[in-house]
């Protein structure tokens, strides 16, 4: 299955049908008297959040959806059939975006969540609805409402726990074949990995998400390289795990790098946690190991974990840590819910 994280479709909900202009003529009733039917109301344009998804490839094939029109009303005081909904369903961790590209309508992050993105015109009214005692024979219906048309946008933003971030061949997707089930793509060479994956990774009996995304180099901002594009799979990280590849020649360059892409791409992505980790150490030796710590541990002001992904030596302790700072953030989320359930106003 192909990856698409972005999509473009055109959707139209259904216009009302229009109110019937009608009279009784039965024998023997001299006075029938209106009896036209109401029109039916057209239908939605729905978007809902569904399991089993993470691609959104399936709108590059399909871009227009459109809803049923409500049937008109008929005599005999017949209403007209409501026009069917089109739902369009997503993956989960889906935003709905205005066609300003900028406005977000609507961010799905749980299965089962739907939103009414354009809604259906109500169905005109028949001329039984105008009848009064002083006009009781009226030849007048109202149209049903028009249709909405409009241009959305749908991005995908995968839901993870962890989100890998790291220079081409700084051992990502070795890292999460080696923890996890997940199968990604591995070899000696940059850009390995060309597309978003996710693996479920377990520690004491815990499990949790890896989202392992495309490496960034220098410049990726400014588009060099796969560009930065694939950051927005990370922004729900409650951590970001930061591989640094030891054999690199000059890992505290490659750290200051992540970092300047993290601040050029601007949000909150700077500001989130991120566990820092020395990787290939199996190509290493003591001295080596020491040496490189100190330095990456100066520039990023913080304690640096040792790990390799072929040897798995580390690997326990890396992924106890990410469990300590996703329990943290998890934490922090049900004390702020709490407190704004605090705030909320009295509701009988």
């Amino acid at each position: 299955m192909k990856f698409l994280d972005l999509a473009k479709v055109y959707i139209r909900s259904g216009a009302g049908g229009g109110g019937c202009i009608s009279f009784r003529r039965e024998k023997f009733i001299e006075y029938g008297g209106p009896d036209g039917g109401d029109g039916g109301n057209g239908g939605d344009v729905i978007v809902e959040a569904v399991d089993g998804l993470n691609t959104l490839i399936d709108f590059r094939y399909q871009q227009h959806f459109f809803a049923g029109n409500g049937q008109h009303g008929m005599g005999s005081q017949r209403t007209g059939k409501d026009g069917d909904d089109k739902v369009l369903r997503v993956p989960v961790g889906t935003e709905i975006i205005d066609e300003d590209e900028e406005t977000v309508i609507a961010d799905l992050t749980e299965v089962g969540q739907r939103i009414v993105i354009a809604k259906g015109g109500n169905g005109g009214w028949g001329n039984l609805h105008f009848k009064s005692a002083t006009n009781q024979a009226p030849r007048r219906s109202n149209p049903g409402q028009e249709s909405i048309e409009r241009t959305i946008w749908l991005r995908l933003k995968l839901i993870a726990d962890v989100g890998l971030l790291g220079m081409p061949n700084a051992g990502k997707s070795t890292f999460l074949s080696a923890t996890s089930n997940a199968r990604p793509k591995v070899a000696d060479y940059p850009f390995t990995t060309l597309i978003p994956n996710l693996g479920v990774v377990g520690i004491d009996e815990v499990e949790f998400v890896v989202a392992d995304i495309p490496g960034l180099i220098a410049g990726a901002s400014e588009g060099r390289g796969l560009g930065d594009t694939f950051l927005s799979h990370v922004e729900r990280c409650a951590v970001l795990l930061h591989l640094i590849d030891g054999t690199s020649g000059d890992p505290a360059v490659d750290l200051t790098t992540i970092i300047g892409e993290l601040e050029a791409y601007g949000g909150e992505l700077a500001e989130k946690p991120r566990i820092t980790v020395l990787n290939k150490i199996d190509a290493l030796d003591d001295e080596e190991r020491a040496f490189l710590k100190e330095e990456i541990e100066a520039v990023a002001a913080g304690p640096v974990l040792l790990m390799s992904g072929v040897s798995r030596e580390g690997i326990p302790e890396v992924l106890r840590a990410l469990r300590s700072e996703i329990d943290d953030n998890r934490l922090r989320h049900r004390k702020a819910a709490e407190e704004a359930e605090e705030d909320a106003p009295w509701q009988p």
